[in-house]
């Protein structure tokens, strides 16, 4: 007898077997802001080890503006940035980068963030 597989869209969340237990994750849980205090829709978001030059992971932010990245578990300090090239900003609005937003992990904890747009 087989054990049912869940099923979702996320292969990630299924389970492979009755004794798989799911691996450790850090997680990067952000907001993109406008300068008005809005969220921003579509932008692109990289991060990259802050001791390597190219960014590993490319994301874009959702509707609320909000995005979420997994990383390897274990101590490590991460660059966040907003890749502003080709977005489309909202009519007559004039969009800058933020500072580079620098993100430390200990474990595999989550941390929360916010990319201010000027």
């Amino acid at each position: 007898m087989t054990t049912p597989r869940l099923r979702t869209g996320f292969p990630f969340l299924q389970a492979k077997g009755p004794h798989d237990k799911p691996k450790p994750y850090a997680l990067i849980f952000g907001t993109v802001w406008a300068p008005d205090n809005r969220p921003l829709y579509g932008v692109k978001i990289k991060i990259r080890r802050a001791d390597q030059k190219k960014a590993r992971w490319e994301l874009y932010s959702d509707r609320n503006g909000e995005f979420a990245q997994r990383l390897p578990p274990g101590r490590a300090d991460y660059l966040v940035l907003p890749d502003l090239k080709g977005y489309k900003p909202p009519v007559g609005k004039q969009l800058q980068p933020g500072e580079e937003v620098k993100v430390h992990i200990e474990g595999d904890e989550r941390v929360d963030i916010g990319l201010h747009l000027k």
